[in-house]
């Protein structure tokens, strides 16, 4: 029987009535929650599940393997005491399985707040998968997404695609990526005129799918790369999304995509999909107050060409690329 689960409350529900890929109110919130045919919805949280597992058995290893060196070349008149304040420095325990929770413990430890929605890095939807085949192609769909960026701005609530001008190949996969999107709910409606040949769009007026549109993909495609090196150097890292943090003067920032490989400082990721100069001094600050040095403070620019982020990389301390140079340099650093 298909399924939902709210990502506002966490509630889940049976629902035999709503068409599998399409939106029905939460039973509890009321919050629009997206309905998958079963066999998908347990296959992605058995993934997620082993996933989440194999991060946890090598933290945990990890934290047992410290102490015990630790304990090993303490003096032997030494005191055990019954209880020990624990430093701002030290390794961070682990409480339970989210994929947040050391990242969490970091910053705790720095004495800054930090707010994070589990929600916005939660992989069972579609959002990781359209993300990384906009991020993989994007020269391709780059005028599908200005377009419907332009939509949104203009509040109109229709994309019209002309793919005449188009090679066949070029538009076959146009229109195959449109209908995948269509059959995921990113577009209300899906309509592809032959003779024509226009593709003609209309827009969800869900957030969650404007924000997508609007500049999320970008960061969901970072947050993938960082995933699937994770699961191909087998290394556990600790990560989230929409991280906002708050300062012990109060000041209060949201950074875009941040993780913390075992045994490593964290990996800040700012994703920008349009203008970012302007914010550069915003980066350095922050870079500097978290402490997280120059290669681990990452810009991602879908605008800069691979000579321009390595001459802004030569001019600043922090670590410019783009969509084709992002996974390059995750590779050196995790």
């Amino acid at each position: 029987m298909p399924i939902y689960r709210c990502n506002q409350c966490g509630f889940v529900c049976e629902d035999s009535q709503t068409p599998v890929h399409t939106q029905t109110p939460c039973g509890r919130c009321g919050s629009p929650s997206t309905v998958y045919g079963t066999v998908f919805f347990v296959e992605e949280l058995v993934k997620r599940l082993a996933s989440v597992t194999r991060d946890y058995k090598a933290l945990q290893a990890q934290q047992v393997v410290a102490p015990a060196a630790a304990a090993a070349t303490a003096p032997a008149t030494a005191a055990t005491p019954t209880s020990v304040p624990r430093k701002l420095d030290a390794a961070p325990q682990i409480d339970d399985g989210e994929p947040h929770t050391v990242l969490a413990q970091w910053f705790s430890q720095k004495n800054i707040e930090v707010r994070i929605d589990p929600s916005a890095a939660d992989t069972s939807g579609f959002f990781d998968e359209a993300a990384m085949q906009l991020g993989n192609t994007y020269e391709l769909f780059a005028d599908l997404l200005d377009r419907v960026r332009y939509a949104y701005r203009k509040s109109y609530t229709n994309v019209n695609l002309e793919l005449g001008k188009l090679s066949q190949k070029d538009g076959q996969a146009i229109t195959k990526f449109c209908r995948t999107l269509y059959e995921h709910t990113f577009f209300s409606r899906y309509h592809f005129q032959r003779p024509e040949k226009i593709a003609r769009l209309s827009l969800q007026t869900a957030p969650a799918v404007r924000q997508f549109f609007e500049g999320g993909w970008l960061e969901w495609y970072a947050l993938m790369q960082v995933l699937t090196l994770k699961d191909d150097k087998r290394n556990a890292v600790s990560y989230a999304r929409n991280v906002k943090v708050v300062f012990p003067n109060e000041d209060l920032h949201e950074l875009d995509v941040v993780c913390l490989p075992t045994g490593q400082m964290p990996i800040c990721i700012e994703c920008k999909s349009g203008e970012f100069r302007r914010e550069i001094d915003k980066y350095l600050r922050l870079s500097k107050r978290l402490g997280v040095g120059k290669e681990r403070f990452i810009v991602c620019s879908t605008d800069l060409t691979e000579e321009q982020a390595q001459g802004l990389t030569a001019m600043y301390d922090l670590s410019f690329v783009n969509l084709q140079t992002l996974k390059k340099h995750l590779q050196k650093i995790i």
